[in-house]
């Protein structure tokens, strides 16, 4: 029971306090505890009640919750809550848009408690025509129930990793001598997963009586594909077998219908039904091996020749840490409880992004808070070297494209991420002008998480890609692949692109704690996937590399 669940638990009861209407000053304690207590460097579990109590944010009322949390793993009242409120309603809370006090107005004085009856209404004009809502709201709405439809049933990467691993163990444990290997979406390493596919040598019927006491459903059974369906959400496929044609199956079921049609177009090929390794098919077809996770585009077989997959990235070729945040704006722990952390899993730097000032929501720093900010940062570096904390900043980008500080508080910085947080439903052109003005500015070094888009919960605002990398070589700045496995932005389809225009990338884990250290694996993986090298990655550049990298790049600005 870390601090997040127990203020994941707060912040629910206050959402639906909310919508049922409930004391709103009531409410308010245990949404502000929520937010104070994410930002807690210490953990609650194992603290007294008293001290728990005098905490800042807390509070006697709210300690009481606290406590029974800790306790039970659960808040009664959150439970009663929960109970009394209509399953179609719980669902709007996942509804862009649509914050508990409408949803409130919606359920209450409308009478819709489904998401299907928000849509028909929506369609009715009946929500635009209510006080405090109108037709952007209502359009709004209904884009975001359209999304949310297509998405259903689709996954994270990361929301499905531990499911693969303990099935495949399990399903090993299980069946001795039999093959099981991870195939489709997941070993192509995409960013959502639609379906979870095994190849094994297996039978359906043995395959059947093992899923008959999880909670697995059978959908569909042939004799070479048994489809199945995980707590009523995850859709399962093995596609069954014989061990002399278990390779050409893994094969046929890794890579992309593109990738495959291409593959057989190519003259000269063969189905190699006896081939032992995947290898030994690539070999015969007369090609060099093709890893998984590249076995998406018609295109990587046209520059399979040269693609040299030994410097492709690495999560072992980071060496920096760049960009997170600290509990001087929305992080949880300290800047030198990072630095140690870092040092322990044997990185060489730490660049400290935290919030600018615009991001009020998030603590963002004011002036005076960024010189006490570097002053803190020097001393931590007398103390800790060779390790070396450098002085950043995610600054926004403001609605006119400009910065949230003025040049001579960026230039106090070693270098400046910029990214949009705010007015993010807007046009292309508008995010465009805002995108390219960042771009423009002197002292940005990194373009933040391209599109502000979340994976599977919020389209990014539209942007010109090409455009956008262009003026980014134009200007040297890097590309940010965001880490966070919500984010992955830049999407991994413009790496290529950015490759070929000699823009620089980089990995960053957008960390807020120290188990967010390890969202590079999934910017990791997601960059495998667009070619990206060491070289071409910014966090993979060592202690000595980076500052001349800094170095050159103020010199070629006339910064120095």
């Amino acid at each position: 029971m870390d601090n997040y669940a127990i203020a994941d638990q707060l912040s629910l009861l206050s959402k639906l306090m909310d919508i049922h209407g409930e004391n709103a000053f009531k409410s308010k304690s245990y949404s502000s505890a929520a937010f104070a207590i994410e930002k807690l460097p210490q953990p609650l579990v194992g603290l007294s009640k008293e001290k728990i109590c005098s905490l800042r944010g807390i509070g006697e009322s709210v300690g009481n919750k606290v406590m029974e949390i800790i306790q039970t793993g659960e808040l009664q009242a959150l439970k009663e809550i929960i109970a009394n409120t209509p399953e179609g309603v719980l669902e709007m809370m996942s509804i862009k848009g649509l914050g508990p006090k409408k949803i409130h107005t919606v359920w209450k004085e409308l009478g819709i408690n489904s998401i299907d009856a928000l849509r028909e209404a929506c369609q009715q004009n009946r929500i635009a025509e209510k006080k405090g809502f109108g037709e952007k709201t209502q359009q709004n709405i209904l884009n975001a129930i359209q999304f949310q439809q297509t998405n259903k049933g689709r996954f994270l990467y990361a929301q499905v990793e531990d499911f693969v691993q303990a099935l495949q163990t399990k399903l090993q444990e299980k069946f001795t001598e039999h093959m099981f290997v991870v195939t489709g979406e997941f070993r192509r390493q995409l960013d959502v997963i639609e379906v979870l596919e095994w190849v094994t040598t297996a039978s359906g019927k043995d395959l059947i009586h093992f899923f008959g006491e999880e909670e697995i459903q059978v959908t569909s059974e042939s004799d070479d594909l048994l489809e199945l369906l995980a707590n009523d959400s995850i859709r399962i496929h093995f596609h069954l077998t014989s061990a002399d044609a278990f390779y050409q199956k893994l094969f046929d079921t890794t890579g992309s219908p593109e990738f495959l049609v291409a593959f057989r177009n190519r003259e000269g090929w063969k189905d190699l039904q006896q081939c032992t390794t995947e290898e030994e098919l690539f070999s015969a077809s007369n090609l060099p091996w093709v890893p998984p996770f590249l076995r998406e585009t018609e295109s990587v077989l046209t520059k399979v020749s040269s693609i040299h997959t030994d410097d492709i990235i690495q999560t072992s070729d980071i060496k920096g840490l760049i960009h997170s945040h600290s509990n001087w704006s929305d992080g949880a722990y300290t800047i030198e409880q990072m630095a140690k952390e870092l040092i322990a899993l044997g990185f060489e730097y730490l660049i400290i992004s935290d919030h600018s000032k615009a991001a009020f929501y998030a603590n963002g720093l004011s002036e005076e808070k960024i010189i006490e900010q570097h002053r803190l940062i020097d001393q931590l570096n007398k103390q800790l070297a060779p390790f070396k904390i450098y002085k950043s900043i995610e600054c926004d980008i403001l609605n006119d494209g400009t910065m949230d500080y003025s040049n001579k508080v960026l230039s106090s910085f070693d270098l400046v991420i910029a990214s949009v947080h705010s007015n993010l439903d807007m046009p292309e052109e508008k995010a465009m002008m805002r995108l390219i003005g960042a771009i423009s500015n002197p002292y940005v070094t990194i373009l933040g998480h391209m599109t502000g888009r979340l994976l599977l919960k919020r389209r990014g605002y539209p942007v010109d890609h090409k455009a956008i990398i262009d003026a980014c070589a134009a200007h040297k700045v890097v590309i940010e692949i965001n880490a966070h496995p919500v984010r992955l932005d830049i999407d991994w389809r413009w790496i290529d692109h950015a490759l070929e225009k000699g823009v620089l990338l980089s990995i960053n884990p957008d960390a807020h704690a120290l188990d967010e250290f390890q969202n590079i694996k999934y910017g990791v993986l997601v960059a495998q996937k667009g070619g990206l090298t060491k070289k071409h990655n910014l966090s993979s550049f060592s202690r000595d590399e980076f500052e001349k990298f800094l170095l050159e790049r103020r010199a070629a600005k006339g910064l120095i």
